[in-house]
């Protein structure tokens, strides 16, 4: 992995629809040489999916999402990493994150409404072994996901000029 690897990868992680030859153009490297590049990168997992930002509330999607923390007591040997698996194999949770602070655990969950997300964590999450207190915060309205902003900004008006 060199210095235009990461330079591509900026790129796609930026725009995944981008064409092979706008970024050959961008890295001042051979169409040949990004495809090559970008195969690599897949073979090697380093890239690991292309997917859409979507604003679900612009789409008329009334699923709701929610933020859910979790203090969990590791295991011997294995730490955090056997109750993430586990929890990312429900359809229901779109990441999973080991963080600091607090809590242990972040997921992002989804469901068709409230009670779905409440009865997704009180009937299959805070009753696993090792999870030892829970905190679940509803998402109410997504601003910017990923770096991308789902808001409309208004143009700016241009004013009259005269003299």
């Amino acid at each position: 992995m060199d210095e235009k690897d990461l330079e591509i990868l900026r790129i796609l992680e930026e725009n995944g629809r981008i064409p092979s030859e706008e970024i050959a153009t961008m890295t001042t490297l051979s169409k040949d040489d990004v495809a090559g590049r970008i195969h690599a990168l897949e073979d090697a997992r380093v890239i690991r999916k292309y997917t859409a930002i979507v604003n679900w509330e612009k789409a008329g999607n009334g699923e709701v999402s929610a933020i859910i923390e979790l203090k969990v007591s590791p295991e011997r040997d294995f730490g955090y990493d056997r109750i993430a698996e586990r929890l990312s194999r429900f359809s229901q949770v779109r990441t999973v994150r080991l963080i600091t602070g607090t809590y242990d655990l972040q997921l992002l969950v989804t469901g068709r409404n409230m009670q779905e997300v409440s009865r997704f964590v009180s009937e299959h999450v805070a009753p696993m072994d090792r999870i030892r207190e829970t905190a679940t915060h509803i998402i109410m309205k997504p601003y910017k996901e990923n770096g991308n902003i789902l808001f409309e900004q208004p143009e700016a008006e241009r004013l009259p000029y005269s003299f």
